[in-house]
């Protein structure tokens, strides 16, 4: 009778420390959810947004969302994975939209091509590129950019002759505000870091 009443009390015991136990996992997981959801909530809020945009010599408009794949375009000159209109660019180019495996997964439109469309408009960070005519258009406010894609040129810039991966002349572009804060450090660490270690 004795070993049968240890055996009770040693259930009884179990239940209750596993209860316990169970509150204190369910109360610690708790908050930890929601500052792990608060924080993955903050940086994707800081993610930078791209555009890049190559006006190649073959006569076609390359379009890319991507700073990995535009780096690979502008070293191998290809992208694998592509969406096209033929004609459909400015002078009857033929518009090429770059996809990495997350837009060819998901089909459709790309971020950059509903970018490049109007459908879609950046929010927060943001850093884009064209390259036209052998120099560099570099941009960090989509509003620059949208001006630029609108009109075909930039009003007020700051030019570096020679700074390009290959002494490419770098454009950056600059509006009313930007331009009376003189040079535009930030945009060319930017621009640096994007091209580091392609020369």
């Amino acid at each position: 009778m004795q070993n049968q009443y240890l055996r009770v009390s040693a259930l009884i015991v179990a239940m209750g420390l596993s209860g316990v136990m169970a509150g204190c996992a369910t109360s610690a997981s708790k908050p930890a959810d929601s500052s792990a959801t608060v924080v993955a909530g903050e940086a994707k809020a800081a993610v930078e947004q791209n555009l890049f945009m190559v006006h190649h010599e073959n006569g076609r408009l390359y379009i890319l969302g991507d700073a990995k794949l535009y780096r690979v375009f502008l070293e191998t000159d290809e992208v694998a994975l592509t969406r096209t209109r033929i004609g459909a660019g400015p002078n009857g180019q033929t518009l090429i939209f770059g996809m990495n495996k997350d837009d060819a997964k998901r089909g459709g439109p790309t971020d950059a091509e509903n970018v490049y469309d109007g459908k879609q408009a950046p929010e927060g960070p943001f850093y884009g590129e064209v390259i036209k005519d052998g120099r560099y258009y570099v941009f960090t406010l989509w509003s620059d950019m949208a001006n630029y894609l609108k009109h075909g040129e930039v009003a007020l810039t700051y030019t570096e002759i020679g700074s390009g991966p290959k002494g490419e002349t770098v454009i950056y572009a600059l509006n009313k505000k930007t331009a009376s804060e003189g040079s535009p450090v930030a945009a060319i660490e930017r621009f640096r870091k994007q091209h580091a270690g392609s020369k």
